[in-house]
């Protein structure tokens, strides 16, 4: 999915994070895909002063809405898109060759790399919701050859009073196949009784939760759905209490050792990195090759600021 933001701001991306549990509820807020009619999503990464979540960089929550999704062909660089459906069908294109619906349940996770494009179009009329999170990929890889994965029988995990499906990443020993560059979890969880919940976790990684459905507390703090609950470093285990029905996401990883700058679709480690891009894929470079199917219509990228992009310091 694309940034569609018409004056994106840049977002700098670095290695400190805080080094204690907490609680903290960061606010979502909405942001339209391109016009009064089409699809809004609720964004609740990059914050303003976390830009990052171990290597997670970007987080947009859609749906449920009957609005078609109508992303045509865009750029990306130096990251992987991770898409997932929680109802509906959206069928992706991208200049690799791929041409595949995913459905709830299943992942695609597309890398980037040195430069991709690709579109996501959902079927008119059809109820969609679903998440799109992006992963930025460390140095030594963020110019490797563009791929794309789609798994349908990914890993699950369950224990008391709860269940749930490791996307990307390793929760507990239990390993998902989708490629990936760092060290980090993607896991979608679920209580449909509630009660008391709990496993481990890797103490190095930062953790946070979105809640989708329910309500879950965690340290006495009740969480549901709209923000994020960011929960800090060095948490050994996973102890909440959910209420029956409840479903969310967890999300963790290394804190990201490099500083990087995120602009539209772009993720790079200068400014001169992200502005050639951005003139490479108005002048049609081979970088980003082609998506089949659209007749030659793209999303045109927007204007870069006046002023040089400089890094946003983390505040957490």
């Amino acid at each position: 999915m694309s940034n569609l933001d018409v004056h994106p701001s840049e977002t700098a991306c670095e290695s400190a994070a805080r080094t204690t549990p907490t609680v903290e509820l960061l606010p979502d807020r909405e942001v339209p895909l391109g016009g009064v009619r089409a699809m809004s999503v609720r964004r609740t990464l990059p914050q303003r002063a976390l830009p990052t979540i171990g290597a997670w960089c970007f987080l947009d929550a859609f749906g449920p809405d009957r609005t078609a999704m109508r992303v045509l062909p865009h750029p990306h660089t130096g990251l992987q898109t991770v898409t997932w459906p929680l109802l509906g069908e959206v069928r992706h294109r991208d200049s690799v060759g791929s041409d595949v619906v995913v459905r709830p349940g299943e992942l695609n996770i597309m890398t980037a790399g040195s430069g991709i494009s690709h579109s996501e179009f959902s079927t008119p009329g059809e109820l969609l919701a679903g998440l799109q999170l992006w992963i930025a990929l460390p140095g030594a890889a963020a110019s490797t050859e563009p791929a794309f994965e789609r798994h349908t029988d990914l890993p699950r995990i369950s224990g008391t009073n709860f269940s749930g499906t490791v996307l990307v990443g390793s929760l507990a020993s239990v390993q998902s196949p989708a490629s990936v560059y760092s060290p980090l979890v993607g896991a979608e969880l679920r209580s449909d009784d509630g009660g008391d919940i709990e496993f481990p976790l890797d103490e190095s990684f930062e953790h946070a939760v979105l809640v989708l459905e329910g309500v879950i507390e965690i340290d006495g703090q009740p969480v549901g759905p709209g923000p994020l609950a960011y929960l800090g470093v060095g948490r050994s285990n996973f102890s909440a209490r959910a209420s029956a029905g409840s479903r969310w996401m967890l999300l963790g990883g290394e804190p990201f050792g490099e500083e990087l700058l995120m602009w539209w679709n772009f993720v790079g480690r200068s400014h001169e990195e992200i502005a050639q891009a951005r003139e490479d894929w108005e002048n049609g470079h081979h970088r980003f090759g082609t998506v089949d199917g659209h007749g030659g219509e793209r999303i045109p990228a927007p204007e870069l600021p006046s002023v040089r992009l400089t890094p946003r310091r983390r505040r957490r």
